[in-house]
């Protein structure tokens, strides 16, 4: 993923979150509506959240110091974490709260016609946001689904864009579906609803979200496509006998640790072994710019069925 199309999603996302908090608000103090509280608590904790993509992209920009010597490039999945959270507590815990509240009193809207207005404006401004992310995601999501997308893409951003958005449109579309049974039916039972339904959501949402980046916190290796590309860079030539073991890590979005071990052939001598590896690691980056650390460990491979059987000694110990 490209820095700047993120920033031009999340950017999108924020404007058209803040915008849609102040009127939903508006039209919660008019009219009363559970659900539409709930969805301006959800916007405004949107808003809050693509701040944070925001400052843990200039974060993760901080070059490599003492202390950091792989750089801060995975600070972008802490924020992303954090986001996760927020949506849960702030988000879906305060909507169920709301909706459980309002079950328990029950009352009529009034001024009826405003919160639908303005979740019909929402629905077209968060569809403008939605529109971005996709767009900015295509370019970067190649064949794959969305769902694999969402699943395997390593820089967070776009895919938290994305199901934040998503969520916002379905929620708009629970909290219309609340507020207009509330207004033909009179009972604000269904308001309530709506908004227990809203907070279910963004506690799925979030929950989602939660394991996808504690995912890539944890540490995630390439793909098996780049995977393959990297194996066939380093065996393209004829400078190596075999690949004994190789890992991978991404100690950022846009930056691959490479790390393996290759057999050399016994009578080559120490430039000609240098002189490989550094044609070796060249390759690497053409096939997959990514991989930026490269580490290679030169050996000699020695088929272990050639070896010469050992005696096992078992000890057995006392009863």
């Amino acid at each position: 993923m490209s820095t700047s199309g993120g920033t031009r999603a999340i950017l999108a996302a924020f404007l058209a979150n803040l915008g849609i908090a102040i009127t939903k608000f508006i039209a919660w103090i008019f009219s009363g509506s559970s659900s539409m509280l709930a969805e301006g608590v959800h916007s405004l904790a949107d808003a809050g959240n693509q701040l944070l993509l925001i400052w843990g992209g200039r974060q993760a920009r901080r070059k490599a110091d003492q202390e950091h010597p792989f750089g801060y490039g995975r600070e972008r999945y802490v924020y992303a974490f954090v986001v996760a959270i927020i949506l849960f507590s702030v988000g879906g815990v305060f909507s169920i709260y709301e909706g459980i509240e309002k079950l328990a009193d029950p009352h009529p809207l009034e001024v009826w016609w405003l919160p639908l207005l303005v979740l019909a404006i929402a629905m077209v401004l968060e569809g403008f946001s939605l529109r971005t992310a996709i767009v900015e995601s295509n370019k970067t999501r190649g064949d794959r689904s969305w769902f694999q997308f969402v699943r395997r893409a390593k820089a967070p951003e776009l895919p938290v864009v994305l199901l934040e958005d998503v969520a916002a449109l379905i929620g708009l579309v629970l909290a219309f579906i609340g507020v207009g049974l509330t207004v033909l039916t009179g009972n604000g039972v269904w308001d309530a609803v709506g908004t227990l339904a809203i907070g279910t959501l963004l506690i799925v949402v979030a929950i989602v979200l939660g394991i996808e980046t504690k995912s890539l916190l944890v540490g995630e290796g390439a793909n098996p496509r780049d995977l393959e590309a990297i194996e066939a860079a380093v065996l393209e030539g004829d400078e190596v006998e075999r690949i004994i073991h190789m890992k991978t890590l991404y100690l950022g979005p846009e930056e691959l640790m490479v790390a393996a071990k290759i057999a050399f052939r016994a009578d080559q001598r120490l430039l000609e072994v240098a002189a490989a590896t550094n044609a070796i690691e060249k390759r690497v980056r053409e096939a997959v710019p990514v991989a930026r650390v490269i580490y290679f460990e030169p050996d000699v491979w020695i088929d272990p069925a050639a070896l010469p059987a050992t005696d096992v000694i078992v000890i057995k110990g006392l009863d």
